[in-house]
């Protein structure tokens, strides 16, 4: 019925416009219902199930109590479902809980980084919502270092993307969906399916900008395994799926949506090595398939492992005329390549490969040396090559912009 209103009002007169427009609103409302983060009035229900959840209770025995849950499992579990259930009690609106969170992205930051420094937050206005588009080398702490910085600096959080492949546990999508993560449909199939629900990232993207939620979003979907950070024009089309009836010119759309390009580099890659054992096979076989838990694997490992130092570069706002998405799509990947900085790691790989490289670094330290020296011994000869390449082609990538 909706569908058929719609075509009868693309040659409708502008009052039926109007009217087909609140329509469209309305049904655009219900769609976001899959995707959309909770709201405060579902907290509770959430966490009680969260509460509950024994892979949550595990996961988080082994995070918290691991000698403990080592030794004496019963008794880790059972004082860990004690805990979430006296914690849960907290927890009445979603900021309770990002706050409680914030906590722990402490600990972690402490923990698992020797130094974090950022540079260009400081002009943005913490009372505007923007678009963050960030290269992609970490499924959770890509996401998670962007608001941990926007919310030191007096901003909300921003709304993440996340791919439904990651939610396949309950647990999972609570958590992501309690932590203000909307869902991309990627496990959609079919020409129709695929465009609908391209259309409803959109226009929740669109959505949530125009509601004053800042949103953050990887510039391609997966992570940059070999280290070339690249977007993907088809994330730009995506997004300005949203504004095509509108007939703007890209470049006001592109400024409407206020995209700020994010540079995160590592000094170390906790994942490297899955990372080049996937590629290896990959290049071996013609193809990989992913085992069942190796996205939580990564996620874990990503989080807990050592990162040496990192460094997070907001751009500016994203300006100018643009042709079409590619264009817009090479603005993005100047402003991110241009903002990565060189750690020794980089240029360590680069040597090791033969490949010249005369960039500035900070001095090198002990602490990530002997990680680096370590992850490399332990990862197979074959594999060697990708593990190296996934430090030493930043530098192809910088040089290639720059150059340029």
């Amino acid at each position: 019925m909706l569908l058929r209103l719609f075509m009868v009002c693309e040659k409708a007169p502008r009052w039926r416009l109007v009217f087909c427009g609140a329509i469209a609103n309305v049904r655009g409302m219900q769609d976001f219902e899959g995707i959309r983060p909770y709201r405060d009035d579902e907290v509770r229900a959430v966490i009680a199930r969260l509460a509950a959840d024994r892979d949550l209770n595990h996961a988080v025995c082994v995070f918290l109590t691991p000698r403990l849950v080592r030794h004496m499992p019963s008794v880790a579990h059972l004082l860990m479902r004690w805990y979430l259930q006296w914690q849960s009690r907290r927890f009445t609106t979603v900021k309770d809980f990002q706050g409680f969170l914030s906590g722990y992205m402490a600990r972690l930051v402490a923990d698992t980084i020797a130094e974090l420094s950022v540079d260009g937050v400081e002009r943005l206005d913490p009372d505007q919502a923007y678009l963050f588009i960030s290269n992609h080398r970490d499924i959770f702490m890509d996401a998670g270092l962007v608001n941990f910085v926007i919310r030191r600096r007096g901003h909300e959080t921003a709304r993440s993307a996340v791919g439904d492949n990651l939610l396949s546990r309950q647990f999972a999508a609570d958590l992501m969906r309690l932590n203000k993560s909307f869902v991309i449909e990627r496990s959609a199939s079919g020409t129709r399916a695929v465009y609908s629900a391209m259309k409803r990232t959109s226009e929740y993207i669109r959505h949530s900008l125009a509601e004053g939620h800042s949103v953050w979003i990887a510039q391609r979907e997966g992570r940059a395994k070999d280290g070339f950070d690249r977007t993907d024009p088809a994330l730009v089309k995506m997004l300005a799926l949203a504004y095509r009836s509108e007939q703007h010119k890209l470049s006001e759309v592109v400024k409407r949506m206020r995209i700020v390009p994010v540079a995160i580099s590592y000094e170390l890659d906790p994942c490297d090595r899955l990372k080049a054992h996937e590629l290896f096979v990959a290049d071996r076989d013609g193809s990989y398939a992913k085992p069942a838990d190796e996205d939580l694997r990564s996620i874990v490992e990503g989080m807990t492992g050592f990162k040496g130092r990192v460094h997070l570069h907001f751009a500016p706002p994203l300006e100018g005329e643009f042709v079409d998405a590619e264009a817009v799509a090479r603005a993005i990947d100047q402003e991110i390549v241009t903002g990565l900085r060189v750690f020794p790691t980089q240029l360590q790989a680069a040597r090791e490969l033969g490949v010249a490289a005369q960039c500035e670094a900070p001095e090198p330290l002990p602490e990530v040396e002997a990680q680096f020296a370590e992850r490399f011994a332990a990862c197979p000869a074959d594999e060697r090559p990708y593990l190296l390449a996934g430090y030493a082609n930043l530098l192809k990538n910088r040089a290639e912009f720059i150059a340029g």
